[in-house]
Protein backbone atom coordinates (compact mmCIF):
# COMPACT_ATOMS: atom_id res chain seq x y z
CA UNK A 1 0.00 0.00 0.00
CA UNK A 2 1.43 3.38 -1.04
CA UNK A 3 1.97 6.13 1.47
CA UNK A 4 -0.79 8.72 1.68
CA UNK A 5 0.65 12.12 0.73
CA UNK A 6 -0.90 15.32 2.01
CA UNK A 7 -0.16 18.92 2.76
CA UNK A 8 0.50 19.98 6.34
CA UNK A 9 0.43 23.78 6.31
CA UNK A 10 3.23 24.84 3.97
CA UNK A 11 4.94 21.46 4.23
CA UNK A 12 4.04 17.94 3.19
CA UNK A 13 3.52 14.67 4.99
CA UNK A 14 3.65 11.07 3.79
CA UNK A 15 1.97 8.44 5.96
CA UNK A 16 2.51 4.69 5.74
CA UNK A 17 0.00 2.68 7.79
CA UNK A 18 0.61 -0.97 8.54
CA UNK A 19 -0.93 -3.56 10.83
CA UNK A 20 1.25 -6.41 12.03
CA UNK A 21 0.09 -9.59 13.75
CA UNK A 22 2.97 -9.30 16.20
CA UNK A 23 3.22 -7.78 19.65
CA UNK A 24 4.19 -4.15 20.09
CA UNK A 25 7.38 -5.38 21.82
CA UNK A 26 8.37 -7.44 18.77
CA UNK A 27 7.68 -4.56 16.38
CA UNK A 28 9.54 -2.06 18.62
CA UNK A 29 12.57 -4.38 18.73
CA UNK A 30 12.77 -4.56 14.92
CA UNK A 31 12.39 -0.77 14.78
CA UNK A 32 14.99 0.20 17.37
CA UNK A 33 17.55 -2.55 18.01
CA UNK A 34 20.68 -2.23 15.87
CA UNK A 35 20.92 -5.99 15.26
CA UNK A 36 17.53 -5.79 13.52
CA UNK A 37 17.80 -2.25 12.17
CA UNK A 38 20.80 -3.11 10.01
CA UNK A 39 18.64 -5.70 8.20
CA UNK A 40 15.89 -3.34 7.10
CA UNK A 41 17.56 0.11 7.06
CA UNK A 42 21.27 -0.52 6.80
CA UNK A 43 22.11 3.22 6.80
CA UNK A 44 20.83 3.73 10.36
CA UNK A 45 22.42 2.96 13.71
CA UNK A 46 20.92 3.95 17.05
CA UNK A 47 23.55 5.61 19.25
CA UNK A 48 21.45 6.97 22.14
CA UNK A 49 17.83 5.79 22.23
CA UNK A 50 16.19 8.62 24.19
CA UNK A 51 14.74 12.07 23.62
CA UNK A 52 17.57 14.33 22.42
CA UNK A 53 19.62 11.18 21.77
CA UNK A 54 20.96 10.45 18.33
CA UNK A 55 20.84 8.11 15.41
CA UNK A 56 23.64 7.90 12.86
CA UNK A 57 22.95 7.83 9.15
CA UNK A 58 25.83 6.15 7.29
CA UNK A 59 26.38 7.00 3.64
CA UNK A 60 27.13 3.33 2.80
CA UNK A 61 29.36 4.56 -0.01
CA UNK A 62 32.62 3.08 1.27
CA UNK A 63 33.72 6.30 3.03
CA UNK A 64 32.28 5.38 6.47
CA UNK A 65 31.00 8.97 6.66
CA UNK A 66 27.89 9.54 8.71
CA UNK A 67 25.47 12.24 9.79
CA UNK A 68 24.16 12.53 13.34
CA UNK A 69 20.39 12.93 13.52
CA UNK A 70 18.74 14.11 16.73
CA UNK A 71 15.92 12.09 18.28
CA UNK A 72 13.19 14.70 18.65
CA UNK A 73 10.50 12.61 20.38
CA UNK A 74 10.75 9.32 22.20
CA UNK A 75 8.35 7.19 24.21
CA UNK A 76 9.50 3.56 24.59
CA UNK A 77 7.29 1.09 22.67
CA UNK A 78 5.13 3.87 21.24
CA UNK A 79 6.99 6.72 19.58
CA UNK A 80 10.28 7.51 17.86
CA UNK A 81 10.81 10.69 15.85
CA UNK A 82 14.13 11.88 14.49
CA UNK A 83 15.55 14.42 12.07
CA UNK A 84 15.56 13.42 8.44
CA UNK A 85 17.23 15.95 6.17
CA UNK A 86 15.28 19.19 6.42
CA UNK A 87 12.26 17.35 7.82
CA UNK A 88 11.75 14.43 10.16
CA UNK A 89 10.52 10.86 10.35
CA UNK A 90 8.08 9.71 13.02
CA UNK A 91 7.17 6.13 13.96
CA UNK A 92 4.08 5.55 16.08
CA UNK A 93 3.03 2.16 17.44
CA UNK A 94 -0.17 1.14 19.21
CA UNK A 95 -0.93 -2.24 20.71
CA UNK A 96 -4.16 -3.68 19.35
CA UNK A 97 -5.90 -6.96 19.89
CA UNK A 98 -3.93 -9.59 18.02
CA UNK A 99 -1.12 -7.31 16.98
CA UNK A 100 0.26 -3.83 16.52
CA UNK A 101 -0.73 -0.78 14.49
CA UNK A 102 2.38 0.81 12.94
CA UNK A 103 2.56 4.23 11.36
CA UNK A 104 5.51 5.91 9.69
CA UNK A 105 5.20 9.61 8.90
CA UNK A 106 7.76 11.51 6.90
CA UNK A 107 7.54 15.30 7.13
CA UNK A 108 8.84 16.74 3.87
CA UNK A 109 9.92 20.32 3.25
CA UNK A 110 9.79 20.24 -0.54
CA UNK A 111 8.31 17.80 -3.02
CA UNK A 112 10.80 16.92 -5.74
CA UNK A 113 12.47 13.84 -7.18
CA UNK A 114 14.56 13.45 -4.03
CA UNK A 115 11.33 13.19 -2.02
CA UNK A 116 10.08 10.51 -4.43
CA UNK A 117 13.36 8.62 -3.95
CA UNK A 118 13.02 8.81 -0.15
CA UNK A 119 9.40 7.63 -0.27
CA UNK A 120 10.36 4.70 -2.49
CA UNK A 121 13.20 3.91 -0.10
CA UNK A 122 10.92 3.90 2.95
CA UNK A 123 8.45 1.73 1.07
CA UNK A 124 11.12 -0.82 0.20
CA UNK A 125 12.51 -0.71 3.76
CA UNK A 126 9.05 -1.45 5.15
CA UNK A 127 8.95 -4.57 2.94
CA UNK A 128 12.22 -5.69 4.57
CA UNK A 129 10.84 -4.73 8.01
CA UNK A 130 7.79 -6.94 7.55
CA UNK A 131 9.93 -9.84 6.34
CA UNK A 132 12.04 -9.60 9.51
CA UNK A 133 8.92 -9.76 11.65
CA UNK A 134 8.06 -12.99 9.84
CA UNK A 135 11.53 -14.38 10.55
CA UNK A 136 12.71 -13.91 6.97
CA UNK A 137 15.50 -11.79 5.57
CA UNK A 138 15.09 -9.93 2.31
CA UNK A 139 17.76 -7.90 0.60
CA UNK A 140 17.08 -4.39 -0.60
CA UNK A 141 15.96 -4.68 -4.23
CA UNK A 142 16.82 -1.88 -6.65
CA UNK A 143 14.26 -3.31 -9.07
CA UNK A 144 11.46 -3.03 -6.49
CA UNK A 145 12.79 0.39 -5.44
CA UNK A 146 12.71 1.62 -9.06
CA UNK A 147 9.09 0.48 -9.41
CA UNK A 148 8.14 2.29 -6.16
CA UNK A 149 10.08 5.37 -7.30
CA UNK A 150 8.01 5.52 -10.51
CA UNK A 151 4.81 5.21 -8.46
CA UNK A 152 5.78 7.95 -6.01
CA UNK A 153 6.89 10.29 -8.81
CA UNK A 154 3.46 9.78 -10.36
CA UNK A 155 1.71 10.49 -7.04
CA UNK A 156 3.83 13.60 -6.31
CA UNK A 157 3.08 15.11 -9.73
CA UNK A 158 -0.39 16.02 -8.40
CA UNK A 159 1.24 18.36 -5.90
CA UNK A 160 4.06 19.70 -8.06
CA UNK A 161 2.13 20.69 -11.18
Amino acid sequence: MLAVIGKNGEKYRAIYNRYYHYSIEEVWAILTENDHLKNWMSNLQVEELRKNGRIKFFMNDGTNESIDMKIMEYDPLFLLQFEWGEGSVRFELAAEEGGCFFQLKEYIEELNDHAAKDLAGWHECLELFEALLKGQKLDFSMERWENWHKEYRRVLKRFIE
